[in-house]
């Protein structure tokens, strides 16, 4: 069995496979000038890493979108992580990448070296069992991500509830894709002929919630995979959308993504959470695109429980995070990036995360 999956692997990387679809792509794109977002950060990694960018036709661009929840987390969210850090006594978790975004003045990480007690955890489970060791301490998850994420801080909170748990707390930062796609679909400063759609998240909503795309703005979408097949043949399909004006969301994913999704995983996101309105870097506050947790389930809500000052926000001068977000520039045109800003210096998150588009540009820049 192990044999078989490995050489299934190998198809998506077949030399010859990528060759055929280079050439049909360029055939496709001819000199027109197309304009694709990528909304996975997964996918702003492989494209960087396999070097799309540098072999691809002149007119075809790939831009990276809102795809890196880390990236998307305003600053005003983190500033208010930084103060449930400085609760007395408050034990604040969270994912790896979260903890260096800087907020206004100060991160989770700086927090940590003023003496806060902050950890890095790789699972919210990891939080539950926290709380239940430190029974005489308030234990903070900081619940980031996107749909594909959602299900498991869900899954916490309700393994918090069966241990009857009074002391765990989640901060909920969560962000629904479609909503952000909404935004730059009706975004002037944007002109994004097609999307390639994310295969994590869409392995939840399926291809449903994508449809809008095509049915309100007349722009084409394929969920992709990550290995360079995947995403060269989701390119292709892309590209012949819009040569021929075809506006349809297709799954060029389905050994990955089920059109329907997993209606298991919406059902417990349903029955923890809400959809809510919810602010994004770079995007602004935009209606029904976060989820809060139900008030039958507010015991477990940081924000319903902690009555923290939260310092006013500032933006850091030069940084233009918010527009690598948006597509309206790649990386290279902030003036911060690699001069000031790098992965050992970051001055937004897009150059923390492993996900981020600045830290993939910069990492993949040769």
């Amino acid at each position: 069995m192990g044999e078989a999956r490995e050489l299934d692997f190998n198809r998506y990387r077949d030399p010859e496979r990528v060759r055929a679809l280079l050439e049909r792509i360029a055939e496709l794109a001819g000199d027109r000038t197309v304009n694709l977002m990528e909304v996975c950060g997964t996918h702003t990694v492989s494209i960087g890493r396999y070097g799309f960018r540098s072999i691809l036709p002149a007119g075809l661009k790939l831009l990276s979108g809102p795809g890196c929840p880390v990236c998307v987390t305003a600053n005003r969210d983190i500033d208010r992580a930084v103060a449930l850090a400085r609760v007395p006594g408050a034990i604040v978790t969270t994912f790896g990448d979260m903890i260096r975004v800087p907020g206004s003045t100060s991160s989770l990480a700086q927090e940590k070296a003023a003496g806060r007690d902050v950890r890095v955890v790789y699972s919210p489970l990891d939080a539950v069992e926290l709380a239940e060791r430190e029974p005489g301490r308030e234990v903070i998850f900081m619940g980031v991500g996107f749909e594909t994420t959602a299900p498991l801080i869900a899954a916490a909170i309700l393994e918090a509830d069966a241990r009857g748990l009074s002391n765990f707390f989640v901060f909920c930062v969560h962000k629904l894709t479609p909503a952000a796609l909404r935004a730059i679909a009706q975004d002037p400063e944007t002109a994004i002929d097609g999307f390639i759609l994310p295969g994590h998240v869409s392995t939840i909503i399926g291809l449903a919630p994508y449809r809008f795309l095509a049915e309100e703005f007349g722009i084409p979408g394929v969920v992709c995979g990550f290995e360079p097949v995947d995403i060269l043949a989701g390119v292709e399909r892309l590209v012949e959308l819009v040569r021929t004006g075809t506006a349809a969301i297709e799954n060029a994913y389905p050994r990955g993504v089920a059109d329907e999704g997993n209606p298991v995983a919406r059902s417990l996101i349903d029955q923890v959470f809400e959809v809510a309105d919810a602010s994004w870097r770079g995007l602004g506050e935009l209606p029904s695109s976060g989820l809060k947790i139900r008030s039958e389930f507010s015991r477990f809500d940081a924000e319903r429980r902690f009555d923290t000052e939260v310092e006013p926000t500032r933006e850091h001068a030069g940084c233009r995070c918010g527009d690598v977000l948006r597509g309206v520039i790649a990386p290279p045109a902030c003036p911060l990036f690699d001069r000031v800003c790098t992965p050992e210096n970051p001055v937004g998150p897009c150059m923390v995360s492993s996900e981020g588009s600045c830290a993939a540009y910069w990492r993949f820049r040769d």
